[in-house]
């Protein structure tokens, strides 16, 4: 599996009763599909993946697949979120193959820290159980070493390393690792909130792929920072960094949660009531909802949108 382009995180809507609103996933992810994403991660961070049970979490990606082939004929990647206590992620990983995802995003486990034997027997025995393709995230109490990350490179349902901490000197030498060691195809993705504010340092290391949470709210403006990155459009970039990326992490970092609450609030705002979020997470406040929209009305007028 090779991923390219913007790569799509949808929300997981809830209903006034709160219950997955089905009908407006579907819709989400076929307008997100239609829009240009070049994959969709479903039920992963964005996707409150942490506050959804195994039946929720089984509808969500039978919908996501479901949505994403009718809008796209198979030719878009629908990756599923598993993590979590080893016994819930391979019931998740199981899940996700069950009803037809192309892969998995395997987030860390449950508040523990293990060493990287245990990090690399939890994806192991994960990957085991799904059979998927995986992309093993970097963050919170999943911090791998570089030889650590070799080894699962070798493992051929591990594809991919997506970093989620930050630190360069640690990725530069996992990056060096796994191609001094592993001759196959392997990819590496920046995954730290509000990605695309270090698109250009990653890029730096030679990591290109990158989520993109604002794709949900404003594909506009994804696809206008993806185009100008990619095409060397230096001025373009800087500017959407400045007006629209910026302001935006700035307003995020005010409240714990907000990567995910202001994205659901910024799909709400652009017109399709997805609802809002579960606890431990809380909506944004009126004065940055309004905050909110300022900054997403200068992102499009950037980006000519």
């Amino acid at each position: 599996m090779r991923l390219d382009g913007v790569l799509f995180f949808p929300v997981t809507p809830f209903g006034d009763d709160g219950d997955l609103a089905e009908p407006v996933l579907a819709r989400h992810v076929a307008d997100g599909v239609a829009a240009g994403a070049g994959g969709v991660f479903t039920a992963c961070g964005t996707g409150e993946f942490s506050a959804l049970d195994l039946g929720e979490y089984t509808r969500v990606v039978a919908t996501s697949v479901a949505a994403a082939l009718s809008a796209a004929g198979g030719r878009v990647p629908v990756l599923a979120g598993a993590g979590g206590p080893l016994p819930a992620a391979k019931a998740f990983a199981r899940a996700a193959a069950a009803q037809g995802a192309d892969g998995l995003l395997l987030m860390p486990p449950y508040l523990v820290s293990g060493p990287p034997a245990g990090l690399t027997r939890y994806v192991r025995e994960v990957a085991a159980a799904g059979g998927l393709p995986v992309i093993i995230y970097q963050r919170g109490t999943a911090r791998f070493t570089p030889e650590a990350v070799a080894e699962l490179a070798e493992l051929p349902e591990v594809v991919g390393f997506k970093d989620g901490v930050g630190d360069f000197d640690l990725l530069q030498r996992i990056i060096l690792t796994v191609r001094r060691s592993f001759s196959g195809d392997f990819m590496f993705f920046n995954g730290l909130p509000t990605a695309e504010l270090t698109v250009p340092a990653y890029r730096g290391l030679g990591v290109s792929l990158y989520s993109s949470a604002v794709f949900a709210f404003a594909p506009e403006i994804a696809l206008a920072f993806y185009k100008a990155v990619t095409g060397g459009d230096e001025v373009l970039v800087q500017r959407l960094l400045t007006g629209f990326y910026l302001p935006l992490v700035e307003l995020r970092d005010l409240v714990p949660g907000y990567a995910v609450s202001l994205v659901k609030a910024g799909v709400r705002s652009r017109g399709l009531d997805v609802g809002g979020v579960r606890a431990p997470l809380v909506d944004p406040a009126p004065e940055h909802l309004e905050s909110l929209e300022r900054i997403i009305a200068t992102g499009l007028e950037i980006a000519g949108a």
